[in-house]
């Protein structure tokens, strides 16, 4: 039998995944990353971007936005602001989102207070609707 790792995502609302995986991708501040089992423990933060989990070479694809990312012995932690998998994102409203982001920073200077919120918003309607249309190619 082949060797499986625990995955934990948990949001402030509750846990969104506890499964055991194969291999572990996600986007830190410093990349992107994969885990296999065996993995060296380690700590690092995320960023918002896509995470991918395969078990038995099933991927399922989730979009998280700002988190914490921990393994050690053979289980992974995911602690994130939000955490949506591929199957439930509306993908109108995340273009509906990726819109209003582009008007308010077309309207902003780089040094208001308000472009790095927008900017942000931006980055998370993009990383939706990524993750989104990989569930519609299933």
């Amino acid at each position: 039998m082949t060797e499986k790792m625990k995955l934990e995502i948990i949001t402030p609302n509750g846990r969104i995944v506890e499964t055991e995986v194969d291999e572990v991708t996600a986007t830190g501040t410093l990349g992107e990353f994969g885990v296999l089992p065996g993995h060296a423990p380690f700590l690092t933060s995320l960023r918002i971007g896509e995470l991918v989990y395969k078990n038995n070479g099933v991927a399922e694809h989730m979009a998280l936005n700002w988190g914490y990312f921990e393994v050690k012995d053979d289980r992974i932690i995911v602690l994130v602001e939000t955490a949506e998998p591929a199957e439930a994102i509306d993908l109108e409203r995340a273009k509906a989102a990726m819109g209003r982001a582009e008007s308010a920073l077309r309207k902003l200077h780089p040094e208001d207070k308000q472009f790095k919120i927008y900017e942000a918003a931006l980055e998370r309607a993009l990383i939706r609707m990524q993750v989104a249309s990989k569930a519609a190619r299933r």
